[in-house]
């Protein structure tokens, strides 16, 4: 390790002797990825292959088979006193649509054979099959798409659209204002924490360097890689999270060293060789939870970890470049101007933060037993959730998607806004197709929880038969996951089984659904792979086995609180208007999944941070006691200063438009809450000095294998 850190040291150096340059090239680095993402700049799309799934096979077939009635659609909903009266205008409206680009077929839904007008003639459904995912398309699309529909609107008929085009008209995601939120709490938070203004302005000036350059590049990158459609808002949200912490984190620690009479050239390459160097640890700890994502088995989940990825590595990356060398432009200078004393790292030994490590070592099992009260609570609704879809009917409606839905669930029922297909593989059947879509359509319409079932009917190259199912029940409830369930596993097998067909239930909602419990089979072996390198991580920097095991448990207790929380705010209501989310709402069901990465990567940070200090006097005094109670005072001030930020940093982006990020923001703000207050705080200070000078057990066999990685370097 004495290469690295000598080789971190001469960076920081560098960096911190000719500040202007090194702040020259990152400003011409931001330019040139700034000017780079312009010039090629990808589309965000949630693309998931399922495939070998149930509904994918069945999509497959359909689209292979008759792909005027399959691939993707997007639907607009015509509304009026009398449609009827006003066919020529919605004719005309049909015909447009059918010339835009990318479209193959366009349903007529005044035809006497269609069934996408309803009963009193004031609603009508027209269903727009498309050639490519309707997210591909681009929000360029949307003016097309109304001037289309002209004819029908300049009649005085009332034109929404749903289905795919959601991601066409809804209105962009636009993250400025949270930004603006996050960082004016930010500046609050480390005015009143240290006093000094210098010190406030610069994490959050690196931030915006280090997150602007690592967005870019991520757009860059997305012109050859599809990531979803949060890919660029998570990067964002824990870019500037970690950004502003790591900053935070080097300028209190070089803030210290001048107060202790250093010169700031010095003091700047020492903070980078050694608080560096832990910023690297963490950062690494961050990125092996966020790639760990790939585990899943899911493409799409790995690449929303690797989208966050670039948030990581920039901040990082302007940790020990940017920051020491915008600490020693500012040098000796940099606390002159400030609020109330300055504060750094140390305090006096009856400050606050002594005060309190001595209170918690007097009766450590108190504060264990609060700790672990505090968590059971807001771990109990965990045990409620349901995983889910959050659709169109979970947005305002101030959105021409969330009308579209209404507009469909009250003309045609809750169900019509997520319709199954069934679809049976009749390519090699010699018996006679009538008699099997006879028997599929008896079978169909006893179950309980199905408004209509469309007659069996043969695809043109006469290889399939489909029916159009429509549920009672919404796409997103919990009705329409047994419904599906049921075909697949009961009845499907009741109408195929005799004649050796195959049969499959498919469509947007069943793809949904699939997802859904693809996700779910795949979590637990995600969350064991992210445990088991976190775990050998821990061993590895602190030499202890009682404190990896310490730190999996306890992430995982604070990862546990915040899904408890999701629960009892989108699941159970309990403030949701708060965040203008219209109506209870299941958990989007990745949101567990990129929750227990992303925090689980980001409480590593404040394990780091804490036990690199705890074991520094540890190595000096070999005194459990004094370990514990120097580093949680001189690191507690840092620590709840920096959780803090990253916190509102999360939070303010409730303020978007999305619900599912909503969700992220929530869940990503009360885990890093929980995890530096309750946890680091609470419960890692008081079971340290329970166990005494066992924290630091660990078998010498063990510790033969293990590579030795140094939390900071050389003081």
């Amino acid at each position: 390790m004495t290469t690295q850190l000598g080789l971190l040291e001469r960076l920081g150096r560098a960096c911190a002797g000719k500040p202007l340059r090194t702040i020259g090239i990152w400003f011409v680095v931001l330019i040139a990825a700034v000017a780079g993402h312009r010039a090629i700049s990808g589309v965000y799309q949630n693309s998931i292959n399922l495939h070998g799934t149930q509904a994918s096979t069945g999509f497959t077939l359909l689209k292979r088979n008759d792909p005027a009635s399959s691939g993707y659609t997007g639907l607009v909903v015509v509304s009026g006193v009398d449609l009827l009266s006003k066919s020529k205008a919605i004719d005309q409206s049909e015909v447009n649509l059918a010339k835009l680009a990318d479209v193959v077929a366009v349903s007529n839904p005044l035809s006497s054979k269609a069934s996408a007008l309803s009963r009193p003639g004031t609603t009508a459904l027209i269903t727009v099959h498309l050639k490519v995912l309707p997210a591909s398309l681009g929000k360029t699309y949307a003016n097309p798409l109304y001037r289309a529909m002209e004819p029908a609107t300049r009649a005085g008929l009332h034109v929404n659209y749903g289905g795919g085009f959601d991601a066409v008209v809804n209105p962009p995601t636009k993250d400025i204002s949270s930004e603006a939120i996050g960082f004016g709490v930010a500046i609050i938070v480390l005015v009143v924490s240290f006093g000094s203004l210098i010190a406030t302005g610069l994490p959050l000036v690196t931030a915006i360097f280090s997150v602007g350059i690592g967005v870019s590049i991520l757009g860059i990158v997305a012109s050859v890689i599809t990531f979803g459609t949060a890919s660029p808002t998570l990067a964002l949200m824990i870019g500037l999270g970690v950004g502003i912490d790591y900053a935070v984190f080097l300028s209190t620690r070089f803030r210290q060293r001048i107060m202790d009479g250093l010169d700031p050239v010095t003091a700047a390459s020492r903070t980078v060789a050694t608080s560096g160097h832990a910023v690297l640890v963490a950062a690494a700890s961050v990125s092996i939870a966020l790639f760990g994502l790939y585990a899943s088995g899911i493409t799409f989940f790995g690449q929303l970890g690797f989208a966050a990825f670039f948030g990581v590595l920039t901040a990082a990356a302007g940790a020990i470049t940017l920051v020491p060398a915008g600490l020693s432009l500012a040098g000796s200078r940099i606390d002159r101007w400030h609020i109330g004393r300055p504060v750094a790292e140390a305090g006096d030994s009856n400050d606050l933060w002594h005060r309190y490590a001595y209170h918690l070592q007097r009766r450590p099992f108190l504060y264990l037993l609060g700790g672990l009260i505090v968590l059971a609570i807001l771990i109990v609704p965990f045990f409620s959730i349901q995983l889910g879809n959050v659709g169109d009917s979970s947005y305002p409606t101030t959105f021409t998607s969330r009308r579209a839905y209404d507009e469909i669930a009250r003309a045609f029922g809750p169900g019509a806004n997520g319709p199954l297909v069934a679809v049976i593989d009749i390519g090699h059947y010699q018996g006679s197709a009538s008699t099997l879509g006879h028997n599929l359509y008896h079978q169909l319409i006893r179950l309980g929880d199905v408004a209509s079932v469309s007659p069996p009917k043969l695809t043109p190259n006469g290889a399939i038969l489909t029916s159009t199912i429509v549920p009672k029940s919404g796409p997103d409830s919990q009705q329409t996951n047994a419904l599906f369930s049921t075909l697949v596993n009961t009845t499907l097998p009741s109408v195929t089984h005799a004649s050796g067909v195959k049969g499959y239930i498919t469509g947007a909602t069943a793809l949904q659904i699939q997802f859904d419990q693809t996700i779910s089979s795949h979590l637990v072996v995600t969350i064991i792979l992210v445990l088991v390198v976190a775990f050998l991580v821990i061993m590895s920097v602190f030499r202890s086995l009682v404190l990896a095991v310490k730190a999996v448990i306890m992430n995982l207790l604070s990862i546990g609180a915040a899904y408890g929380v999701l629960v009892a705010t989108f699941q159970w209501g309990w403030g949701r208007s708060l965040l203008g989310v219209p109506q209870d709402v299941s958990i989007e069901a990745y949101v567990p999944l990129i929750v227990f990465a992303v925090v689980f990567g980001l409480s590593m940070d404040y394990e780091v941070f804490l036990l690199s200090r705890v074991r520094e006097v540890w190595t000096l005094t070999a005194s459990n006691a004094e370990a514990v109670s120097e580093g949680l005072s001189s690191t507690g001030r840092v620590i709840s200063a920096a959780a803090l930020i990253m916190a509102s940093v999360f939070f303010a982006f409730v303020g978007s438009s999305d619900v599912v990020i909503k969700m992220f923001a929530v869940g990503f703000g009360v885990s890093v809450l929980i995890d530096a207050t309750v946890v680091r705080l609470l419960l890692v200070p008081s079971i340290m000095t329970l166990l005494g000078d066992n924290s630091w057990w660990m078998p010498r066999w063990l510790d033969t294998l293990l590579p030795h990685i140094d939390a900071e370097g050389e003081q």
